[in-house]
């Protein structure tokens, strides 16, 4: 669930084993987890990647896809909701392209910058500063700034700046999908849109990831604690992804607040220690 949440699934899984004195379970898991969350995200978005697909090859080829449905008709599956939401589907031919952009940066930092990360910034005081910060920051643009364009509206230069964005979460407590939504934010998506980008952003990213460490689980072999991982990951992700998606009313607040109670919480007993 943390992965799609902006509350950075990282720094949770950093956490609890520091607060409870548990052994870290290991790679293997980790990579389960990895394996749960891609099984939500296609689960829920697989209707859509077709149609964004659909929208490129016939921008390309002029193939015609009947069969396929329209955004308008994936969206009527999940929600009832007016017709401002119903933009969000208005998906443009570019989608695909802005998305592959978007990733690049991403795929860059966890190749060259994921050991330091792993080592350098998973002090529980660097954790608790970013979880703040990085809050505070989704909090403002979410309260303060004009949220109007829809996800048929997003360009190259958006989908670069939410890239880098995804980039600057390879450190732990920012969170992936906190980074890309409060970027999305500040270049004026509406709050179901830059949650929409995002989850669609966190499909290759999560992928590469899995496929990358996949051995790492074979090698570790299958366990229930494993099997029981991947299915309460994959659930749990699923109904974050549905649930969050619909917030244009309530707004990122209460993840700013929880951020901050998270980031007190570990300070005190950081120093209590």
């Amino acid at each position: 669930m943390g992965e799609f949440l902006p509350i950075s699934s990282t720094a949770h899984l950093i956490l609890v084993p520091y607060f409870f004195g548990w052994r870290d379970p290991g790679l293997a898991f980790d990579v389960a987890l990895h394996l749960g969350t891609l099984i939500a995200v296609v689960g829920f978005f697989w209707r859509e990647w077709l149609i964004i697909f659909k929208l490129a090859l016939k921008e390309i080829f002029n193939f015609q896809f009947s069969t396929l449905p329209t955004g308008r008709q994936v969206f009527n599956k999940f929600s009832n909701s007016n017709e401002k939401n119903l933009k969000d589907f208005e998906y443009s031919s570019q989608l695909l392209w802005l998305l592959i952009i978007a990733t690049i940066p991403g795929v860059l930092a966890g190749y060259f910058l994921e050991a330091k990360a792993e080592t350098i910034f998973r002090s529980p005081l660097v954790i608790a500063g970013t979880l703040f910060l990085a809050g505070l920051i989704l909090y403002l643009a979410d309260k303060y700034l004009q949220h109007r364009k829809s996800l048929s509206q997003v360009n190259w230069k958006d989908a670069m700046i939410i890239g880098l964005s995804q980039a600057v979460a390879i450190i732990p407590g920012i969170s992936r999908s906190g980074a890309t939504i409060t970027a999305g934010l500040f270049l004026g998506l509406s709050r179901s849109s830059a949650a929409r980008f995002s989850f669609l952003l966190s499909t290759p990213i999560i992928l590469g990831a899995t496929v990358f460490k996949l051995s790492e689980l074979l090698q570790a072999g299958i366990n229930w604690p494993i099997v029981l991982g991947v299915l309460v990951s994959a659930l749990a992700g699923y109904l974050a992804i549905k649930y969050l998606l619909f917030i244009e009313r309530i707004g990122y607040g209460i993840f700013f607040w929880y951020r901050t109670l998270l980031a007190i919480l570990i300070s005190i007993v950081y120093f209590l220690m």
